[in-house]
């Protein structure tokens, strides 16, 4: 498009519209179910300490403040303060994520449900895509079988030399001399090998991830002869990730521990340093009740919605707009 047009949004009338329609059939869906909206803020003392997300940081009168990446943090200090079951649909920041699924603000529908495991959230969420998108029900197997479907070997014993080996063999250039981490190599043939095959039809859930993908899922112990596996979830719509949820980890001497383990990530890959939420451990200690959460891309459910194929077709004023 010409300079002379650069002022225009980059979504058209009928995707505005259409983003109004689906807003509104989100807040009835949760509106229904006695779910209370909340807002909370945008900039906060902390942020996430995922050593795979990156803040927009900023100041307020000489005090650093942080761009949220998400509204968990918050979230479930509410929780903790006996909210009860929540959503919010919010802005959102992360630095370095531009592309055609990514825009560095965004839209995040969030929500936490006290008293349900994952798998009940899963079928919450399969609902919620039945009412706001129209599709069919959804399809539903675990990290593992899909992994041995698409891959070949096991997700929870596979070493980093035979993951390396399986990207050999299924054609994925460049990684023969690779150092990746068991973590990373899981992360690469998930994204180049499996996700793409997911979800053609109609939305798919992958479930009880590899312990290194934990993040903030609760571990559940493997009976005889089974992994230990975290209570993960992520759901997939035409190959691409729509939303990643969790039975949520109520510990509040585990959440520290991973939050250090993150920060030593952090300092292992030249990250920026972030600062540890105390007040966020402070209320898990008060009491976080058993609960699972979702976050949900709201412009991806957009794009699903409209058939686009960049999520600048969705947005009023993509980021080379702003």
């Amino acid at each position: 498009m010409s300079r002379a047009a650069d002022w225009e949004p980059t979504a058209t009338l009928a995707a505005l519209r259409l983003r109004a329609r689906l807003l509104i059939r989100a807040r009835a869906f949760f509106a229904a179910r006695g779910v209370l909206e909340v807002e909370t803020p945008i900039l906060g003392a902390s942020t996430a300490t995922d050593p795979h997300i990156q803040s927009l940081r900023t100041s307020v009168g000489g005090s650093p403040r942080f761009l949220q990446t998400s509204p968990e943090l918050f979230m479930k200090r509410l929780l903790a303060a006996g909210s009860g079951p929540i959503y919010q649909i919010g802005r959102v920041f992360r630095d370095d994520e531009i592309g055609a699924r990514h825009n560095p603000e965004f839209t995040l529908l969030e929500w936490y449900r006290p008293g349900l495991d994952h798998h009940a959230l899963m079928d919450e969420v399969d609902q919620f895509l039945q009412e706001v998108l129209g599709c069919a029900p959804s399809g539903r197997e675990s990290y593992a079988e899909a992994f041995a479907r698409s891959v070949g070997v096991d997700a929870h014993t596979a070493g980093a030399a035979q993951l390396r080996s399986r990207a050999e063999a299924l054609g994925l250039r460049g990684v023969s001399s690779s150092p990746f981490s068991r973590e990373e190599w899981l992360h690469l043939l998930m994204a180049e090998v499996v996700e793409p095959r997911l979800g053609a039809e109609r939305p798919h859930f992958l479930y009880d991830f590899p312990l290194e993908l934990k993040a903030l899922a609760r571990v559940r112990k493997g009976k005889e002869g089974e992994p230990d596996v975290a209570e993960r979830f992520e759901v997939f719509v035409r190959g691409m990730e729509l939303a990643n949820g969790y039975h949520e980890l109520t510990d509040p001497s585990e959440q520290r521990e991973r939050f250090l383990a993150d920060l030593a990530s952090r300092g292992t890959l030249g990250r920026p340093e972030m600062p540890l939420d105390e007040r966020m451990i402070a209320a898990l200690a008060n009491g976080l009740p058993p609960c699972s959460g979702v976050a949900l891309g709201f412009d991806r459910l957009v794009m699903i919605a409209a058939s686009a194929r960049s999520i600048r077709e969705v947005l009023n004023f993509s980021f080379d707009r702003a």
